[in-house]
């Protein structure tokens, strides 16, 4: 049983940054290009909406700190090791 909490756990976190972070990412484009006005088939345009683009620039920042998050995590070790400074409060051998 311990097996399959496991490959729960990985399953879910997999899917969460795996398929997660580029859907999170898609959305932060889309409202930018929302926020700029759309032309609609037709040749309708729709008027810009300002309230967008800080929205998506605040997706983009998640992002980003989950990629620096991430790469801090695979290298706490050795950042550890060479500069003696605890990024984060536990995980370290």
């Amino acid at each position: 049983m311990e097996t399959v909490e496991a490959i729960g756990k990985v399953l879910l976190v997999g899917l969460v940054l795996g398929a997660g972070l580029p859907a999170l990412f898609a959305v932060g484009l889309r409202l930018q290009s929302l926020s700029n006005g759309t032309v609609d088939a037709d040749g309708t345009t729709s008027g810009p909406h300002p309230a967008l683009k800080p929205l998506a620039y605040v997706i983009f920042a998640i992002v980003v700190l989950v990629i620096v998050v991430g790469i801090l995590w695979i290298t706490r070790q050795t950042i550890f090791y060479y500069t003696g400074i605890k990024i984060f409060p536990f995980g370290y051998k």
